[in-house]
């Protein structure tokens, strides 16, 4: 990403002196963000490319932070998305960024917490769910003292458990549910998928090098779906001179 320093027009006011623009690198399109809270990476980027929308599709991201994921989908695919993110000072900057890009019309950033995610968007209404959520429970490495950060990365504010399960509802028959997480919770996933009737149909582990553990696992999943799965080949971020290989250099400028 490149990190622009300079405020360059009309739409600066959207702006605050503790935030900075980045480039998206997609239809001139940039992202609000503040570098003392959470920012997204790569994850989210490899998230809006493993995701598909069909034309017309209602499109849900849970825990859309600074709404990177439906924006990188709109410039994708178009269509129109709706993100909900928790954090009520994160989902002002996600809608400024929306703002920013003249998406008014297509992306829409809700503030409220998805586990009333029934009683705002209904019962099987919804095609497509993504979600980067935060991958460490909260009994697990050190929690942050920036409750932005540490909502973002443990989960603090939903469970894994809770997004499954509100996905599970929200969800039409056949919906698809796309996730990024982290390998060494994929069972534990699977196994809270498959208590609310989503079965996992693509896995992509993703390596930061070809001779390294996978560190991040992409899911798909289909609400009622068929018991088959395809494992995809492994996505590998770096080549051996740490540039991005092709494939996710690709990603981020196509």
């Amino acid at each position: 990403l490149i990190r622009t320093g300079t405020k360059v027009n009309n739409k600066d006011t959207l702006i605050k002196s503790d935030e900075r623009l980045d480039e998206l690198n997609r239809r001139g399109y940039k992202i609000i963000q503040h570098p003392k809270k959470f920012c997204f990476g790569i994850d989210a980027v490899l998230l809006s490319a493993f995701a598909s929308v069909k034309e017309g599709e209602k499109v849900l991201d849970i825990g859309t932070g600074t709404g990177v994921i439906p924006i990188l989908m709109e410039a994708r695919y178009g269509g129109n998305y709706t993100g909900i993110e928790i954090q009520e000072d994160v989902a002002d900057m996600a809608r400024r960024s929306v703002k920013y890009n003249d998406l008014q019309e297509k992306i829409t950033i809700d503030n409220a917490d998805i586990k009333d995610g029934i009683s705002l968007y209904g019962s099987n209404t919804i095609d497509v769910i993504t979600t980067n959520p935060p991958y460490m429970t909260v009994n697990s490495g050190i929690v942050n003292d920036n409750d932005t950060k540490a909502i973002s990365r443990h989960e603090v504010s939903v469970t894994l458990n809770d997004i499954i399960r509100v996905s599970s509802s929200l969800l039409r028959e056949k919906g698809r549910f796309y996730m990024v997480h982290r390998p060494h919770r994929l069972m534990e996933i699977m196994s809270v998928m498959s208590e609310y009737n989503m079965q996992v149909k693509r896995l992509r582990m993703v390596h930061a090098f070809v001779d390294k553990d996978a560190n991040m696992v992409l899911i798909e999943a289909s609400q009622n779906g068929g018991a088959f799965l395809k494992v995809e080949k492994p996505l590998i971020v770096y080549d051996k001179t740490g540039e991005y290989t092709k494939e996710v250099a690709d990603i981020y400028l196509e």
